[in-house]
């Protein structure tokens, strides 16, 4: 067998346990999406039909696989399942399988997941409801703190400098905001979220993320709001946002650095 071909099978099998595992890890998120705004255990009771209440057999609870040959419904009642179990399982899992290729069996890898998987739970909850759990943002605020010492992208006090920046600079947006319009503007769960954000990444990070979520804000917010009934009133949830950047820069943020001293600056 050719060398190359017999080299490649390990880091094949790797990807192929990561983006498993991804999706595991993806089946249980959907649990806390879906109770930890009812104020739910996400421990117990197991998994069951929102449409009929029963339980989900072990084999119709196999990540992606179940939903494909159950055709998108319940054995036992018929009722749809919801197209979101099967993409947050897919997200978790393509999520997981981005970071093994990116940083491979290293101890930046689970610290990494952790991260995406508290943006990826807090981007679900934030379109259900408009609002962000304190139960995973302020947790999230001193996990990242706790990893930064083990982790070699941040100093620890990067970190705290980046959780100072991120609630800062958002608290004193929404101040601002509420003082010129006599309106909230930004949610308390957003500078919280951003604060969370600062611990994982650092003051760079935060900056990024910024700039990626006002962008995108612009590009997709913009004409979701104009087409709305209410439009440019339309209240959209700013989260998801802050989650996309933040992940972009996991991936694309050190590159934007180096080109924009480069190219821009010209050092």
């Amino acid at each position: 067998m050719n060398q190359t071909i017999v080299a490649a099978i390990p880091f094949l099998g790797g990807r192929i346990a990561a983006f498993i595992t991804g999706c595991v890890f993806g089946s249980f998120y959907n649990v806390v999406i879906h109770r930890l705004p009812l104020g739910e255990s996400i421990v117990s009771p197991g998994s069951r039909c929102p449409g009929c209440g029963n339980s989900i057999a072990a084999r119709d609870n196999i990540p992606l696989l179940s939903y494909l040959l159950l055709g998108g419904r319940c054995r036992n009642c018929g009722s749809r399942i919801s197209l979101r179990y099967p993409l947050v399982e897919a997200a978790s899992g393509l999520l997981a399988l981005a970071l093994f290729d990116r940083y491979g069996l290293s101890p930046q890898l689970p610290i990494e997941f952790i991260f995406c998987s508290l943006l990826l739970i807090i981007t679900m909850i934030d379109f259900d409801t408009m609002l962000i759990p304190d139960v995973l943002s302020l947790p999230g605020i001193a996990l990242g703190a706790g990893l930064s010492f083990f982790t070699p992208r941040l100093f620890w006090w990067q970190s705290l400098i980046g959780i100072a920046l991120g609630g800062g600079v958002f608290y004193l947006i929404a101040a601002g905001f509420s003082f010129v319009r006599h309106k909230e503007g930004l949610g308390g769960g957003d500078i919280k979220l951003l604060a969370m954000i600062g611990a994982f990444l650092g003051w760079k990070g935060v900056v990024f993320t910024i700039m990626a979520s006002s962008v995108s804000g612009i590009i997709i917010a913009v004409p979701l709001m104009w087409r709305s009934p209410k439009g440019l009133g339309a209240h959209l949830p700013f989260g998801p946002f802050l989650a996309l950047g933040a992940v972009s820069y996991i991936f694309w943020g050190e590159l934007f650095y180096h080109w924009y001293i480069s190219t821009m600056l010209g050092m």
